[in-house]
């Protein structure tokens, strides 16, 4: 999955609205397609989603590719019908049938323009969007998060949820609400303790909890 500060075109700004227009609850076949993965695997989910129509879950850690399996079985074991960003590339061909229909908007990052004010748009104009960021943008070690989930939070006056994969337990969830106007200080200590002792694929791959602005 791609991080939420790249850049998209005025034509894929398009896309996205069709692709943020759907509500925010899965459908019965989508439920029952994350529940099986899950069963399958041998995960647990836990936590439930806020009563907000609209939200952004923070997805930590991202350290493997199988993150991405993981984390849509959950969201929608829990009813969610989420969206992601990842690069234009990715959705060629059959794949990118599956991908959309698994929340993802394309997004061609060689075109500068407003991303976040973007989505905020286009999130406010939903009837219901959860909209899932990772905020390390690799899933080799990063030294800092990316701010870019916090700036469209507090752009679009969501609330930011929680979400985990701790693959020491094989549990998948969503945690604690945070509310998009607290402080950077104060949201980065919360993050930090509620993060500590959930182990990735590659624990070696989750650098610390921390923006740039505060390293």
């Amino acid at each position: 999955m791609a991080d939420a500060s790249g850049n998209a075109s005025d034509d894929h700004q398009n896309a996205m609205t069709q692709r943020v227009s759907r509500k925010r609850a899965c459908g019965s076949f989508a439920r029952w397609l994350g529940k099986t993965v899950n069963r399958c695997a041998g995960w647990q989910v836990e936590g439930q989603a806020p009563d907000d129509a609209r939200m952004l879950i923070i997805a930590a850690p991202h350290t493997s590719n199988w993150d991405f399996i993981y984390l849509i079985a959950a969201a929608f074991s829990l009813g969610l019908s989420v969206h992601w960003i990842g690069k234009e590339s990715l959705f060629r061909g059959p794949l990118g049938l599956v991908l959309r229909f698994m929340g993802g908007i394309p997004i061609d990052r060689s075109r500068r323009n407003n991303l976040v004010a973007s989505l905020a748009e286009e999130i406010n104009a939903s009837p219901g969007c959860v909209l899932v960021v990772p905020p390390e943008g690799t899933r080799g070690q990063a030294p800092y998060w990316k701010s870019g989930f916090f700036r469209i939070a507090q752009t679009a006056r969501i609330p930011m949820v929680c979400g985990f994969l701790d693959y020491h337990r094989k549990v998948a969830g969503l945690g604690p609400v945070i509310p998009h106007d607290i402080d950077e200080e104060s949201l980065m200590a919360r993050l930090s303790d509620f993060y500590v002792g959930i182990q990735g694929k590659y624990p070696g791959n989750f650098g610390p909890v921390r923006l740039k602005e505060t390293s």
